[in-house]
């Protein structure tokens, strides 16, 4: 499924609101959930899934690779796993990962240890631009193969290892590349064994967490992980939370509304996702987690959201690997709250779905916000005083972070505001402006 193209135009303020609401399930479980369940033995269950074009991506792909996916009912799927190693798919096919960087990363783990596996690989304009240097020389220590030589983004061809063998890795912040060493280790010959110095998302090594004999996990001074390869998995029983990544959004324009209050159900509040709000919270913002329950290892609730009165944002590198997705919303709240905001630890906010260091600081510019960006940091000179007679224009950039952000801004300034291709946000959260419209929020939509 490929969305309807279609531009986004904003000009009024948005009223104080109180409402419930439930956001999109959780993007990052969904997609591991369908790739994992797909190497298991006998058959996965899947329910709550998000289906957006990143997650449709991601069944098409497998499909494309010789699994069976029945859709029961809306947002409910069965998986009929092939077991360790069996993903085929003729010889030079193409697999395309539409926009999905998560997809993108982790089905080229799997597939660099799969057995004759000559692929080519390509996704839209946006995921074609960024950088794939860092998982082409992981995969190239398990023995496969990328061609053309030397070059780091798509279209590009896999020729997967003839005998690959388990490796050691230092992860850093990426939580993409640490699942896709994982899932490459699986397939491989001895182990795999990944040192963790930051820890970022987790959700591929919960979900795996059932096979014991296949990873083991150790906290010594760091976290250490062992993939022991070549073992069956169990197939998976999974209902996924909802994202929160999504319901950052409608907590930042709580926080900033006046008089305004929100509870967002359901939400996975793994402790590796909830950089955001804890960095909120430290700088005066009311935000509780509430109904804490614990399913398939992961952590979820209710998050209940007061607007309230912010302080600067200082925020040191430690926050970046577990707030990633956050950061472009973050530097909205940042521009609307009196005083300079720092951010450091930001570098790889540059190979997202566009370098969203510059594209924000442009948004911010047009509002006449001033910003100062290094290479590994930004400052922002957050006002109160917006001339609300400037224009906001967000070019197609095929990054449904930016857009929804820009459309935040919009909503809480009155600023005329313009943003092109927004049904790039329907890669992650298909529902976003259904909620807009309940919490009163008027825009609209020129196809």
């Amino acid at each position: 499924m490929i969305s309807t193209k279609f531009n986004l135009s904003s000009k009024h303020k948005i009223s104080d609101f109180k409402k419930i609401i439930q956001v999109d399930p959780d993007k990052s479980i969904s997609i591991r959930s369908f790739i994992i369940s797909s190497i298991s033995q006998n058959i996965s269950y899947i329910k709550n899934v998000l289906e957006s074009d990143d997650v449709l991506s991601t069944i098409n792909c497998l499909k494309k690779l010789g699994v069976r996916i029945k859709k029961i009912k809306p947002r409910n799927y069965v998986v009929y796993g092939t077991g360790i190693g069996s993903l085929h798919i003729k010889k030079n096919s193409l697999l395309n990962f539409g926009n999905s960087g998560t997809l993108a990363r982790l089905l080229i783990g799997v597939l660099s240890t799969t057995p004759n596996i000559e692929v080519k690989m390509l996704g839209d304009k946006s995921l074609n631009k960024r950088s794939m240097k860092s998982l082409i020389e992981l995969m190239s220590k398990y023995g496969a193969s990328f061609l053309p030589k030397n070059k780091s983004n798509f279209p590009l061809k896999l020729i997967s290892s003839p005998m690959p063998v388990g490796i050691k890795y230092s992860a850093g912040v990426s939580a993409q590349l640490k699942s896709a060493v994982i899932l490459a280790g699986l397939n491989s010959y001895g182990t795999t064994t990944i040192f963790e110095h930051k820890k970022s998302r987790d959700h591929t090594e919960k979900m795996l967490f059932q096979n014991k004999d296949t990873i083991k996990i150790k906290h010594l001074k760091r976290k250490i992980i062992e993939v022991t390869g070549k073992k069956n998995l169990n197939p998976l029983s999974i209902r996924i939370p909802n994202d929160p990544s999504s319901a950052a959004f409608f907590t930042a324009l709580t926080l900033l509304k006046k008089k305004s209050s929100i509870k967002i159900k359901n939400t996975c509040l793994n402790e590796t996702r909830i950089g955001f709000y804890n960095l909120l919270k430290k700088h005066g913002a009311k935000i509780k987690f509430k109904n804490l329950k614990k399913k398939n290892n992961e952590v979820s609730g209710d998050i209940i959201v007061k607007s309230s009165k912010l302080k600067p944002i200082k925020a040191s590198k430690s926050y970046y690997v577990n707030s990633t997705d956050e950061y472009p919303i973050l530097f909205v709240i940042a521009s609307l709250i009196e005083g300079v905001s720092v951010f450091k630890g930001i570098e790889d906010l540059a190979n997202k779905e566009s370098n969203r260091i510059i594209e924000m600081q442009k948004i911010l510019r047009q509002l006449g916000i001033k910003s100062i960006a290094k290479k590994n940091s930004i400052k922002i000179y957050g006002t109160k005083n917006i001339n609300i007679n400037k224009k906001i224009l967000v070019p197609s950039l095929g990054d449904h972070r930016i857009c929804m952000s820009a459309f935040i801004l919009a909503v809480l300034t009155g600023v005329n505001t313009k943003i092109f291709n927004f049904e790039t946000v329907f890669s992650s959260s298909p529902s976003f402006l259904k909620i807009m419209k309940k919490l009163g929020a008027k825009f609209e939509k020129r196809y």
